[in-house]
């Protein structure tokens, strides 16, 4: 095998056991709102206020859904509609401090979780996983940029 081919294999490997872990983790998550709904919370959390139609493409759906959506989070407090200072024909939605709240007591929630696990490695399987950690924030970063590479 050569050291190509070994490191297509490695590289699979990896994606699919963080693939599998990250999917498993979201399916433990409570079940108060929906997976879009959650993740366009994150995203203003994120980004900050935005456009409706920035949102459905973010979130890889129909500006007529997210309208929708954006309206049931508003009934609920997470978000409100303002104007944008620079262009008064634009709303921007934005985070109330329900939502940002929100984001942060799911996002601990999830850390929590994760933590909870690792405390269940030995501590060379943790020592692993901290020596691993630059390259897998770096990956965070890569996937981030190809997100943000797609939305526009």
């Amino acid at each position: 095998m050569s050291r190509r081919d070994a490191a297509h294999d490695a590289s699979d490997a990896i994606g699919s056991a963080l693939y599998g872990l990250a999917t498993r983790a979201v399916r433990r998550l409570p079940r108060d709102m929906s997976l879009t709904s959650a993740a366009t919370l994150a995203t203003l959390d994120k980004t900050g206020p935005r456009r409706i139609t920035d949102l459905a493409v973010a979130e890889g759906v129909t500006q007529p859904a997210m309208t929708v959506l954006v309206r049931v989070m508003e009934e609920s407090g997470l978000v409100e509609r303002k104007g944008d200072p620079s262009d008064k024909r634009v709303t921007l939605v934005c985070l109330t401090e329900a939502g940002a709240s929100y984001v942060r007591t799911r996002r601990q929630a999830g850390v929590d979780a994760y933590a909870r696990l690792i405390d269940e490695l030995t501590g060379d399987e943790v020592e692993t996983l901290a020596a691993a950690l630059p390259a897998l924030l770096h990956l965070a970063e890569l996937e981030s940029h190809a997100r943000g590479e797609s939305d526009r």
